[in-house]
């Protein structure tokens, strides 16, 4: 039978100061207690790019919306890999996006809403059609006793009339426990999450749970304890009958563990995680979706009918159409990301491009590997770049070659810091090369 637990509604708010003193950095505290795995059969990525990605940024218009939602089924390849986007629903604009989205007709990425914990919004939800929404559920006394101004009780009480309008308008609610990783694991969360599965018995409908690390505190690693533990905060859900498939994750980056977080939430037993295109979200964002893609290949296996490639696509979009300031050296999409500096690697990337490439990014990405110029790059890392650029192959230590070093030793010289940009390097290759210049590739 399992453990019955026990609203526990104290007077003042538990704070864990012995964990988050505030005046100085965040506490790793470990038990020692360590929770099995519980890798789910199917794992699955969840979208927030219309959500939380649009308060980071200025709003997208809802063309924009349609474009980004195109890519994501582009990359999903029916596969149900990217299984729900949601969106807010309150503005004009909002719910444009949310029609022309659903007039897609696409099985994935299906539509889904955001609303309060207020039972007139549900109007918004009906309106638009949509199955699915989900609903603020502040879980951490530093929201229920701080900013909500309630008691625990009253919180529960009110969180519970939300879900059942929401099962009383024949939608499946989606409750995020907001803050979680500052929440009283025993005395809220498992007591909020007993009366959810109480009222899905009831209407025979899934009440759908997400884990919300609203802050960025949540910790991967076996032996931490609660309520910083993602493997014990699935875990503990898991053991009271929640169903993996009901449980999803939404973490942000404070502290550099976004990805991570995602990854061991689906590994003990989470079978949804929630991310937002180049973890473009709040503060400092979400799970970035190409980076869970990827994991999910690495997880599952890379799946031929998933379109890897339509994530450079997507990149190349949000660029030049939306603005976004993606660093050169950004994993997986940056204009560097696969692209080595110093002679050493060039050398090694001609003789072999498996040396210091970590996978065929060209093939899965359509990217190809690549040489950034530097006074680093010497005689092989130019015959690189040349070759990659032109229909011609050429020895290493072609007097051509050796007349664009020496223009480049030149710059160093004289002190220069920066790399050699592609201007230059097409000037002083139109240079070497003269009338004989090959054609490009």
């Amino acid at each position: 039978m399992t453990e019955q637990y026990k609203l526990q509604d104290i007077e003042r708010p538990n704070l864990y100061r012995e964990t988050f003193p505030y005046t100085e950095f965040p506490k790793v505290i470990f038990d020692g207690v360590e929770v099995p795995m519980e890798n789910p059969k199917d794992i699955w990525i969840t979208d927030t790019t219309f959500r939380d990605g649009q308060q980071a940024r200025p709003p997208y218009t809802p063309e924009q919306v349609l474009r980004i939602y195109d890519f994501l089924h582009e990359i999903d390849g029916g596969t149900g890999l990217i299984r729900q986007c949601e969106f807010f629903l309150y503005s004009k604009k909002d719910q444009k996006a949310v029609e022309l989205c659903k007039a897609r007709g696409y099985k994935y990425p299906e539509v889904t809403g955001w609303i309060r914990a207020v039972a007139a919004d549900f109007r918004f939800v009906k309106e638009l059609g949509l199955a699915e929404t989900g609903i603020l559920t502040s879980a951490s006394d530093y929201h229920v006793f701080l900013k909500l101004k309630r008691t625990r009780a009253q919180a529960l009480q009110d969180y519970l009339d939300i879900v059942k309008a929401a099962l009383d308008n024949g939608v499946n609610p989606r409750c995020h426990f907001e803050d979680v990783t500052r929440a009283d694991y025993a005395g809220f969360i498992l007591p909020f999450a007993q009366e959810l599965m109480k009222l899905s018995q009831q209407y025979k409908r899934p009440v759908k749970m997400r884990l919300c690390d609203t802050l960025g505190f949540g910790l991967p690693f076996p032996g931490v304890a609660l309520p910083r533990s993602v493997p014990k905060l699935v875990n503990g859900l898991r053991k009271i009958g929640v169903p993996g498939e009901w449980l999803e994750w939404h973490g942000h980056n404070d502290l550099h563990k976004v990805e991570v977080n995602a990854a061991a939430a689906w590994l003990y037993g989470c079978c949804a995680a929630n991310c937002a295109i180049f973890g473009m979200g709040e503060r400092t964002g979400n799970p970035p979706l190409e980076a869970l893609v990827i994991e999910h290949a690495q997880l599952r296996g890379t799946n031929p009918k998933i379109n890897y490639a339509a994530i450079t696509e997507l990149y190349n979009y949000a660029q030049k159409e939306l603005s976004f300031g993606i660093p050169a050296n950004y994993p997986l999409v940056g204009r560097d990301f696969n692209v080595t500096r110093a002679g050493i690697h060039a050398d090694g990337l001609l003789k072999n491009e498996e040396i210091y490439n970590c996978f065929d990014t060209l093939k899965l990405l359509k990217r190809p590997a690549g040489v950034a110029i530097t006074d680093k790059s010497g005689a092989a890392g130019i015959k690189h770049y040349i070759e990659q650029k032109f229909v011609i192959d050429i020895p290493k230590h072609d007097p051509r070659v050796g007349y664009i070093k020496d223009k480049i030793d030149v710059e160093y010289a004289a002190e220069r810091a920066s790399a050699i940009s592609d201007d230059e390097m097409d000037r002083w290759i139109r240079e070497a090369f003269g009338a004989t210049l090959p054609p490009l590739r």
